[in-house]
């Protein structure tokens, strides 16, 4: 059926459906809309899944790349052990929905944030709370002391930049402290190398890589010596998925951008040369051409709200070949029509591959999934906006 032939009325009533088997196609979506290519994604899926059995790794793909409880459900039944989350706000979505292991791979500080992680513990008890300082691992313990449960405690190493203990000493220190406190229990090691994630040429992201987690493996083997199990050794990201699986003592990894991939990481070059190969682009943003005012400019309805503006690159086109685009506001942007021989013209679709995928994906409440121009599922991104 054509987008003439019905009311927006009952358009809106297939799509709060969620699952609409086909009943709607590409061109009848509301635009700017965020779009899931259903054969990329899965294909993403199986290559990461097959990377990580093949290494005898654990795979706890990151979810503050996607915010979906659909797709994280998805992964799990794909064989990842579960989900990491950035935010105790993610994972009181993704455990309301269902979603088991879990890890907050952030800090979660504060009273009364702690009282909400004992009522997530609650419901799922294979939670996993990262901390950096003594500070907060006796608050967690002393927190769940009024409960009957055990919070599981995994100490956060400095090696990616952002949050962490020291390497060597302090994380020995913090890791005999959780192993003889009361009401915790210690998990392992979070040990995530953001910095070395886009690092531009394999072998140089390779050697960065290996250098922070050796710091990890070290400290590893050193809480290890005091006769204290370290079960968990996670940490890694997309574009160094397959440098860390090669590292022994790396027991899981947590990447995220691979079901989507962007602009930003097709950027930091693969094995096999300067363009990031190994994920297809699954990810992409339908837009519509809401005005021609000159002969080679055509203007879009889909600007700074519609993808995301902290990379220093701009949306490709994925559908027309020969379009630039370049900022134009808010809700606007500027095509450069002047390299391509394709027709443009008002109520146009154009379709974008996205500069960075996990902030592009916070702008929106839902993610269409088509198969080839059809779209068979309507994925809510509950998440969206949980970062507290």
């Amino acid at each position: 059926m054509s987008d003439h032939a019905r009311s927006w009325l009952e358009m809106a009533q297939i799509l709060d459906r969620g699952n609409v088997n086909g009943a709607i196609c590409r061109e009848e979506l509301p635009t700017p809309a965020l779009l899931l290519d259903l054969d990329a994604f899965e294909s993403n899926v199986q290559k990461m899944m097959s990377h990580v059995r093949e290494h005898n790794k654990a795979l706890r793909p990151h979810g503050k790349a996607h915010k979906s409880a659909e797709i994280a459900k998805y992964l799990v039944n794909a064989g990842a052990a579960g989900a990491c989350v950035a935010k105790l706000s993610e994972a009181e979505v993704f455990a309301e929905q269902g979603v088991g292991g879990l890890l907050i791979t952030t800090p979660v500080v504060g009273k009364y944030k702690i009282e909400r992680a004992l009522s997530l513990a609650k419901i799922q008890p294979d939670i996993i709370f990262c901390v950096d300082n003594t500070r907060n691992a006796l608050e967690f313990s002393d927190a769940a002391g009024s409960t009957r449960l055990f919070l599981n405690l995994a100490i956060d190493l400095w090696i990616g930049r952002r949050t962490g203990v020291q390497p060597g000493a302090p994380s020995l220190a913090l890791a005999e402290l959780i192993d003889s406190s009361p009401n915790v229990r210690f998990a392992g090691i979070q040990a995530y190398a953001g910095h070395a994630s886009q690092v531009v040429g394999w072998e140089e992201r390779s050697k960065i890589s290996r250098e922070a987690m050796g710091q990890a493996l070290d400290t590893k083997q050193l809480i290890e010596k005091k006769g204290i199990n370290v079960p968990l050794l996670t940490g890694g990201s997309t574009g160094t998925y397959d440098i860390d699986s090669q590292i022994d003592g790396v027991t899981e990894l947590q990447p995220g951008s691979f079901i989507f991939m962007d602009v930003a990481y097709r950027r930091i070059g693969g094995k096999d040369g300067p363009i990031y190969q190994d994920f297809r682009n699954a990810l992409s943003v339908l837009s519509t051409v809401i005005s021609r005012p000159v002969r080679d400019v055509a203007v879009v309805d889909a600007g700074f709200k519609a993808f995301s503006t902290d990379q220093p690159v701009t949306p490709e086109s994925k559908s027309t070949e020969g379009i630039v685009y370049r900022w134009a506001g808010d809700e606007h942007g500027i095509l450069n029509l002047s390299h391509t021989s394709q027709s443009i013209n008002v109520g146009s679709t154009v379709e974008f591959v996205i500069p960075h995928c996990d902030p592009t994906v916070n702008l929106y409440d839902r993610i269409f999934c088509l198969r080839g121009d059809t779209v068979e599922q309507v994925w809510s991104i509950a998440a969206r906006g949980k970062c507290q």
